[in-house]
């Protein structure tokens, strides 16, 4: 077997001519079309006893296209061997063959990884949010605890925000009805943003057996069949009922989980909690700059064909996501330049901290696996199980490996960049998350 390397239209493609004798081949084909003959039937002879030229005549063209097609890929396997770390899948051309040649040829078109460069991240800055769980967060955490297990009592008075509010309604745009236009029974709970704000606003002052029509301009970004119109809309307030917020007691701390009823307990669990959120917010708020600072350091280009992989990845995800929320997408509405940016930066960032991991060492260690698993296993009523269950599949503990390798190149590269520390209030910490 021979091979040539020619020219190399784009930085990550290349080419190579391979050469396979014809000789290898067709003692391959006559090899196998000898065991098939072994167990083929054919009508009128004994398993064992058909003629090879009767089996070469049915199964001669099938056998051929697999032995050719397997020489193929192991020659082409075979030629790339410690020279090139391909990327995807290559591309086989046949080359004319000259008569009499003794040689069967083809040309392989395929990508290889790039070789990982990195800029210098000396420079890059991140900053590193620092908070304390004060008090009143404490008391704040425990309000929202108190709302979302508010009983609600029927009130004569106008609606107000935090009520809740049952309603009939009917929304017509220019006189026509339109999908979701209408319901009836229809409650909510003033200030949850679950409608549109303008159409809670329209709710609050309203009482029981109260009537308005009142329009509505729908935003830009809402469902495309009414975005941008108006509607006007006709509401009938059924019932208005304020909340009953549960005291803060030993009744209330046996609900959420404290047997004895302590609510000196209770306060200090929710504080244990909050602390536990905020340290991962602030490890995954660092962890999202470093990585940012990384990416944009990486010098390298990505190969098209993992591209497009890590495309259709993507697209598919999307897809499911949107069935599992009761849409019905068609692949075609869902194009390659929605992910395009996304994908590419994936790719960077995965190569990139590939490279870091095998240059510096940054693999995860096992103690490091475990304190990972067992500080995710603390949340669950048997923590033990769980462990058991992650090193029970080398899969799952291979997810937690990625993640501890991610960690330890946040942390290596953070030793490079400039970390400032800056305080922070908690809900600050926590509303920046969210946005």
């Amino acid at each position: 077997m021979q091979q040539a390397v020619q020219s190399t239209p784009s930085p990550l493609e290349r080419n190579i001519t391979v050469s396979v004798p014809v000789a290898q081949i067709e003692a391959e084909i006559a090899t196998r079309l000898k065991r098939l003959a072994r167990t083929v039937r054919m009508q009128g002879f004994r398993p064992g006893h058909v003629p090879i030229k009767m089996v070469e005549r049915q199964y001669g063209f099938q056998v051929r296209q697999e032995v050719v097609s397997d020489t193929v890929q192991k020659s082409f396997a075979e030629a790339v061997k410690d020279k090139y770390r391909v990327a995807g899948f290559p591309r086989f051309q046949p080359k004319p063959a000259e008569s009499g040649a003794n040689d069967v040829e083809y040309t392989a078109t395929f990508e290889v990884y790039p070789e990982v460069a990195m800029g210098e991240i000396s420079g890059a800055r991140v900053t590193r949010p620092g908070t304390k769980v004060e008090d009143s967060d404490v008391d704040a955490t425990l309000e929202t605890l108190r709302k979302q297990r508010a009983k609600y009592e029927n009130t004569d008075r106008a609606a107000k925000h935090g009520d809740l509010v049952n309603i009939d309604f009917e929304g017509l745009i220019a006189g026509q009805p339109f999908e979701g236009n209408k319901a009836s029974n229809f409650t909510v709970v003033l200030g949850e943003n679950r409608m549109l704000p303008d159409f809670e606003a329209a709710l609050v002052d309203m009482k029981a057996g109260e009537q308005k029509t009142f329009p509505l301009t729908f935003p830009q970004d809402y469902h495309e069949s009414v975005r941008g119109k108006t509607a006007d809309f006709t509401v009938t307030v059924n019932q208005v009922a304020e909340p009953r917020l549960p005291p803060v007691d030993a009744e209330f701390a046996k609900a959420l989980g404290v047997e004895d009823g302590d609510v000196a307990r209770l306060r200090r669990e929710v504080r244990e909690n909050m602390e536990k959120e905020a340290e991962k917010r602030v490890k995954a708020n660092v962890k999202e700059q470093v990585i940012g600072a990384l990416h944009d350091a990486a010098r390298f280009d990505v190969p098209r064909a993992l591209l497009e992989a890590e495309i259709e990845r993507m697209r598919q995800s999307a897809l499911e996501d949107l069935k599992q929320r009761g849409m019905t997408v068609e692949d075609r509405s869902l194009p390659a330049e929605l992910f395009a940016d996304r994908a590419v930066r994936r790719i960077k960032v995965g190569l990139l901290v590939a490279d870091l991991v095998k240059k510096h060492d940054l693999g995860a260690r096992p103690e490091q696996v475990r304190k990972v698993i067992e500080q995710h296993a603390e949340s669950f009523e048997q923590p033990d199980q769980l462990v058991r269950w992650y090193y029970a599949d080398p899969s799952r503990l291979a997810e937690v490996e990625a993640l501890v390798m991610e960690d330890n190149v946040v942390e290596w590269a953070m030793g490079k960049m400039q970390v400032e520390d800056k305080p922070v209030q908690f809900s600050e910490l926590m509303g920046a998350q969210k946005d």
